[in-house]
């Protein structure tokens, strides 16, 4: 599906997360959101943090169908959207979606600041200190 923004980061900050997915689409706007898949479809009644938990204490990681879905259809996503934003703080993966966003050419948003920015930052094209602040530029 078609989005206009996708956001990448922690989901262990998924409340703030959600406040930007909630924020841009007040504004008329789609999003792909992460967030509206449980981690553990298993234990999808329990909190992100208990969720995260038990998908990551998974044996066998590179043969997980969950993991493989999450794959799937976050990879989907960064396709499909024409706006990526990276919000910090950010962890490993969403640094990776990053990369796979530029190589397919996407337009690219980071909010929050970057601790030690490294020469790759440059690949974000906007420049945000706070979601405030990028939602009233859209």
């Amino acid at each position: 599906m078609k989005t206009d923004y996708m956001i990448i980061g922690r989901v262990r900050n998924s409340e703030n997360i959600l406040r930007l997915v909630h924020g841009i689409e007040s504004k008329g706007f789609t999003c792909y959101n992460f967030l509206s898949k449980p981690a553990s479809p298993n234990a999808a009644d329990l909190p992100w943090e208990e969720q995260m938990a038990i998908l990551e204490s998974h044996p066998d990681f590179w043969n997980d169908p969950i993991h493989h879905h999450h794959f799937v259809t976050d990879m989907n996503g960064l396709k499909n959207a024409d706006t990526i934003v990276m919000l910090l703080p950010a962890g490993k993966a969403a640094h990776m979606e990053a990369g796979v966003a530029h190589g397919l050419g996407k337009k690219m948003v980071i909010i929050g600041e970057v601790e030690n920015p490294e020469t790759l930052y440059l690949m974000f094209e906007e420049r945000y200190p706070d979601i405030e602040s990028f939602l009233n530029s859209i």
